[in-house]
């Protein structure tokens, strides 16, 4: 009990002394404000406006607003773009269509207008595709592009083989274009560093490429598949190497498979059109490279799409 009452008269002792000290602002009270002032409790952090999968993907955005998808056309561009960073939001300049709703992001069935970062693929940072859309609607050729992004940084071939965990998303993107309506008119295939450094074979890659090229035709997808040709991506902060050779096993198969049928062509080879100062970080594209890579993209798809016409 004597402890009892010996507490309680401590504590209105400090109670009384804290309320004086504040008071009349002796010690400790002015000690005290300087420890809390130098000292600042920390803030909760704000939410993202941005919402990841467990895998990384972007889906969704607060600044991004739904519109309705455009109807298809002779004169609409439906690309379907796959591969890894340089396919993903990992640019260092971003965009956003300069025709509105004309260039717009399907993702999820519905359609947002196109405005880097684009989602469907990982990171938050730029990307080339808005900007090659607004080429195209710019050439006076294409009335609509729709931009259906599948992209994952670091991604090697065996995930989007038959069986990987990329495949199967594939798969479901596929069928939510076909169910909103869409036919692809081009894939556009972007990916190639992360094999580079594992050091896949060239039979390996061209094994796993073709496996995901039968996926697409086994989704109805008879659309002209363009392999970029890539496989530069240095430092090892980027999970490249410190240097590169631009011949070697990945190059060599995918300029095989651009020249072996089945409807796969040659893309824009990023490897040779970009040098130093068109990678911001040794590996992903700065704005000049964006710019280089969009418009190559841009010449080859519209020349390709009039040589359709004309015959």
């Amino acid at each position: 009990m004597r402890k009892v009452v010996a507490g309680l008269i401590v504590l209105l002792f400090m109670y009384f002394f804290g309320a004086m000290s504040a008071r009349h602002d002796i010690f400790p009270w002015p000690q005290l404000v300087e420890l809390r002032e130098r000292f600042p409790r920390a803030k909760a952090a704000e939410e993202s406006r941005y919402m990841f999968e467990p895998d990384g993907r972007l889906i969704a955005d607060e600044t991004k607003t739904a519109v309705s998808c455009p109807r298809q056309t002779d004169r609409t561009a439906v690309l379907l773009v796959l591969g890894q960073s340089n396919a993903a939001n990992h640019a260092g300049q971003r965009y956003r269509s300069q025709y509105g709703p004309r260039v717009v992001n399907f993702y999820g069935k519905r359609c947002f207008v196109a405005a880097s970062p684009l989602l469907g693929s990982t990171d938050t940072r730029g990307e080339y595709w808005t900007l090659l859309g607004n080429l195209l609607i710019a050439s006076g050729d294409i009335d609509n592009v729709v931009i259906a992004p599948l992209a994952f940084s670091g991604s090697e071939i065996a995930r989007w083989a038959q069986g990987g965990d990329l495949n199967a998303l594939l798969v479901d993107t596929a069928r939510q274009l076909k169910d909103a309506g869409y036919r692809v008119t081009d894939v556009l295939w972007d990916q190639g560093e992360a094999d580079y450094v594992k050091a896949t074979s060239a039979d390996t890659y061209r094994a796993g490429l073709l496996s995901m090229v039968d996926t697409l035709r086994q989704e109805g997808i008879d659309a002209p598949v363009y392999i970029t040709i890539a496989s530069k991506c240095l430092e090892p902060s980027n999970g490249g190497l410190k240097t590169h050779a631009p011949d070697n096993a990945i190059v060599r198969a995918q300029l095989a498979l651009s020249k072996g049928g089945n409807g796969l062509k040659e893309g824009v080879n990023t490897d040779a059109l970009l040098d130093e100062v068109d990678r911001y970080d040794d590996c992903h594209m700065a704005a000049t490279g964006a710019e280089k890579v969009s418009r190559a993209w841009a010449g080859l798809l519209l020349a390709d799409r009039q040589t359709a016409h004309a015959q």
